[in-house]
């Protein structure tokens, strides 16, 4: 349950999910068996292999990409619309036995698409199907099974895939609470901070005018005042860098939660990690990741008028020794104005100060990209 709604990490998950899937390649046995047996033409076993080899590519394609999350919806209704269309032309020109394909474009519609698009798409495939099957005599009682697996299969894929958004929501909801019940926390902090300087401050403030009066004609006793003073204030500032030296670093789990919300409420469709990576370096290298993520998603909500933006990280082995890379990239309008300011100046003496490296660049898509390396063993300074 830890890994549902995940993409696959590493090779093990990888391999798990493709088995889960490659189950469901039984239908394509009566395809391969038909091809296998030779009584096609040379040519029409080639174009068989062929056809059968882009449908299942487009079939594996959709359901291991998109199930999640879709960020590119003309992809995934060309590679739809080409799945349907393979199915058709197989299923015409080589008979019942390539009826199964069907199958597999019910549940690419049931794992890609809203449900209120799958209800009447799966249904309409199914009827599809029916129509190019009763093209021949006798073949109904295979065409009626084949319908009902049709369907009901799409319907479940479907609820599957709804099963796995959900997943995914609890889990951004359950960091997100874990983060604000971490900032009612700081604010608790915050609040006992007050409290002590301010009896802290009180007292010196009283010592302060009573060696003030005491000075002309006592000051002796001025002077026991005033180290008193001293005494005080030297507590007060070992009693705040105790209370303060654990909470006043910034952390990439705050600032994940912070950059979601953030590009949530700018309308900029973040895909954002849930959790930081495992292995994170030392804390200030932590810190100076935390700050170049703020500053990222800063210069996408007010400068970059993006509709998208991706954060990822990256382990990296070098030469040096490993390292993490934080890479946030957007599809706006460039990051040219961002990029000179003062904001990624001063972070990118931040980052260097614990051996990091920043980098700007135009993304992939057009807009802006900033990619920050930092030592994973980097010690503070």
């Amino acid at each position: 349950m830890q890994t549902f709604g995940r993409p696959p990490q590493g090779r093990r998950q990888f391999l798990a999910k493709a088995g889960w899937i490659g189950v469901w390649l039984v239908f394509l046995s009566a395809p391969i068996k038909d091809l296998a047996e030779g009584h096609r033409t040379p040519l029409g076993t080639v174009l068989g292999a062929l056809g059968l080899t882009v449908f299942v590519v487009c079939y594996l394609t959709l359901v291991f990409r998109y199930t999640t999350k879709i960020l590119r919806w003309r992809a995934v209704l060309v590679s739809l619309g080409l799945l349907l269309a393979l199915a058709v032309v197989l299923a015409f020109c080589f008979g019942d036995n390539w009826l199964g394909l069907f199958v597999y474009v019910s549940v690419s519609a049931g794992a890609v698409l809203p449900m209120r698009y799958a209800l009447w798409t799966i249904p309409a495939v199914t009827l599809l199907m029916i129509a190019v099957g009763l093209r021949d005599d006798g073949i109904g009682d295979l065409v009626t099974n084949l319908g009902v697996i049709t369907l009901l299969v799409g319907f479940a894929m479907s609820g599957v895939r709804q099963l796995i958004r959900t997943t995914i929501q609890l889990r951004q909801a359950r960091a997100t609470v874990a983060q604000l019940a971490a900032n009612e926390e700081r604010l608790r902090l915050a609040r006992d901070l007050h409290d002590l300087l301010g009896h802290s401050l009180s007292l010196i403030t009283l010592k302060s005018e009573l060696a003030g009066r005491m000075l002309p004609g006592h000051p002796d006793k001025a002077a026991q005042q005033v180290a008193d003073i001293e005494q005080v204030s030297r507590q007060a500032l070992v009693d705040v860098r105790e209370a303060v030296s654990g909470y006043r670093r910034r952390t990439l789990a705050g600032e994940l939660a912070g950059a979601r919300t953030a590009l949530t409420a700018a309308g900029v469709d973040a895909d954002v990690p849930v959790e930081p990576p495992a292995g994170l370096p030392g804390e200030e290298a932590e810190a100076a990741l935390a700050w170049a993520l703020r500053e990222a998603v800063t210069n996408v909500v007010r400068h970059s008028g993006a509709r998208h933006c991706t954060v990822t990280f990256t382990a990296r082995q070098t030469l040096a020794g490993p390292l993490l890379e934080l890479c946030v990239e957007d599809d706006g309008a460039g990051g040219g104005g961002a990029a000179a300011g003062n904001g990624l100046t001063g972070l990118t003496e931040r980052v260097a100060a614990v051996g990091g490296v920043l980098e700007t660049d135009p993304g992939a898509r057009g807009g802006f990209r900033l990619a920050v390396r930092v030592p994973v063993a980097a010690s503070p300074g």
